[in-house]
């Protein structure tokens, strides 16, 4: 698979690069998950994302690095955060996230550093000017470039607007996008990447199979109507499987080409749990993108849910007891 420039940073990625939420204790499986992300650095995987939050990822991340013989070695992405509690506007709690995080994970400099959910003021309060988006953090990461640390800084986030606003004041390299990007889930088309196009920022794709609403297909919930499921969003589902029909294209195989047919986005993150979901999706992402007439019909699927329903869920509860979710009441 070729490398692609990661916006206006100097680092290589392939487009299909490895996202760490699975690799923690979440599966369970320390040893599939090891055989999982070795075949991903020897098939050619350039880069790795995780998070202080992603469980214990950084530090399953970390074990299984020093277990790899193979000569790929491969760039590091992590995130900005602690275990509660910390004060996002102490500079000393953001140092110790940092040096949490490369010990855990066995470096002594962190490819990019991405603030985590900058945009979403109520869980962390970031920012002493919300129109400037200036505070401690912001110096921490310039003093954190100079003293070799971090090379790269970044925002991820899943709120569109908010998170464009953030991007726009031109202080970050790179954005890592997640659920709003995807065959059925596409905000980040109207605000997200045409800013980043504008600043030239590296951006990564979270989430391609939306947390398993597109990882496989579920005819029989979507056809009898799952309490969360919205009239329009019923009717889109149905036409994308009448797509995929047509075309003799699965899902997985439509979801993860569809986002690398966008030439802002540079590379796609794989949450694979296992060896043989990764091989797949490699498989899938080598294929390049889709041809324009199937984009075409994407578009027109898009068009019947142009942003998501009121009280959609980020995760939708497939197989759940719908009765028992609380924001039914």
């Amino acid at each position: 698979m070729k490398t692609v420039k990661l916006g206006k940073t100097d680092l290589e990625v392939t487009k299909l690069s490895l996202g760490g939420l699975f690799i923690s204790d979440l599966t369970g499986d320390f040893e599939k998950s090891k055989i999982a992300a070795h075949c991903a650095l020897d098939t050619g995987v350039r880069l790795i994302d995780t998070a202080p939050s992603y469980f214990n990822s950084e530090t399953v991340l970390g074990n299984i690095l020093k277990s790899y013989e193979g000569k790929n070695k491969p760039l590091i992405s992590t995130k900005l955060g602690m275990s509660e509690p910390w004060n996002p506007k102490s500079k000393a709690d953001i140092y110790a996230s940092v040096k949490s995080s490369m010990g855990k994970l066995g470096v002594d400099c962190i490819d990019i550093l991405f603030i985590h959910e900058p945009e979403r003021r109520l869980q962390m309060d970031w920012w002493d000017d919300e129109t400037a988006y200036d505070g401690p953090v912001m110096e921490c990461l310039s003093e954190m470039k100079q003293k070799g640390m971090i090379r790269y800084t970044g925002v991820a986030g899943t709120c569109t607007h908010e998170l464009a606003k953030i991007m726009d004041t031109g202080k970050f390299d790179c954005v890592l996008t997640a659920f709003n990007f995807s065959l059925l889930w596409r905000e980040a088309e109207y605000e997200i990447l045409p800013v980043a196009k504008k600043h030239n920022m590296g951006v990564i794709c979270g989430s391609p199979l939306q947390q398993g609403a597109l990882a496989v297909r579920r005819d029989e919930i979507i056809e009898s109507g799952a309490p969360w499921i919205s009239k329009p969003r019923k009717e889109q589902f149905k036409a994308l499987y009448r797509l995929l029909d047509d075309t003799g294209i699965n899902i997985v195989e439509m979801s993860m080409r569809f986002v690398i047919s966008n030439p802002i986005v540079h590379c796609v993150l794989t949450g694979s749990r296992s060896k043989e979901e990764f091989i797949d999706n490699w498989n899938v992402v080598e294929k390049g993108p889709l041809p324009e007439d199937i984009l075409k019909r994407l578009d027109e699927i898009r068009d019947m849910v142009p942003f998501r329903p009121t009280n959609e869920l980020f995760l939708l509860p497939w197989g759940e007891d719908f009765a028992g979710l609380g924001w039914l009441h």
